[in-house]
């Protein structure tokens, strides 16, 4: 008897199509997994433009001084970074865009956005929106709504705000 050497062909057809099978699902998950993480970034500059705005912020004149001197950065531009083209503060509402690159984030759309939309929370829990709250001298902790193209936490909690423009399924939990 002759013993077999190698694998026969349709062993090797069905090794290929589970690859290929794999690498299908695989592929895509990873790509959504990159842009996530690019996305993030975006995400620790937020933060820096939240302490701005909540850190010294006492009148709505203030507001809008401290709007104006972080928008001047970057030639106008706020904070920018590989992946985010704008990071601006609403002078009036203190209200904070993050405008992502789609071109070095990629599979997002062009000018894709989050918005981040400060309320204050009184005693009673009731949101009040910022400029609105420092205007009348309603005190509470700063709270935070986060809007992507199709959820918004804001709703959830009671704070209307904008929706933004990047697809959900690119950012964190926050904003999901």
């Amino acid at each position: 008897m002759k013993k077999q050497l190698g694998f026969t062909l349709i062993e090797l057809m069905i090794v290929v199509a589970i690859v290929g099978i794999l690498a299908s699902i695989a592929l895509p998950a990873y790509q959504d997994y990159t842009v996530r993480g690019r996305v993030s970034e975006g995400m620790n500059l937020v933060s820096a433009a939240q302490k701005y705005v909540s850190g010294g912020v006492a009148t709505v004149d203030d507001l809008g001084t401290a709007a104006n001197s972080w928008n001047a950065q970057s030639g106008g531009l706020g904070a920018t970074s590989k992946y985010v083209s704008q990071l601006l503060i609403d002078p009036a509402s203190g209200e904070i865009t993050i405008t992502f690159n789609s071109t070095t984030v990629g599979l997002i759309p062009v000018n894709a956005s989050l918005i981040f939309t400060p309320y204050v929370r009184t005693g009673a829990g009731v949101p009040t929106d910022f400029a609105t709250a420092i205007s009348t001298g309603v005190s509470g902790s700063i709270d935070w709504s986060c809007s992507s193209d199709s959820n918004n936490t804001s709703v959830a909690r009671s704070m209307p705000s904008v929706l933004g423009t990047l697809p959900s399924k690119y950012v964190s939990i926050e904003c999901r």
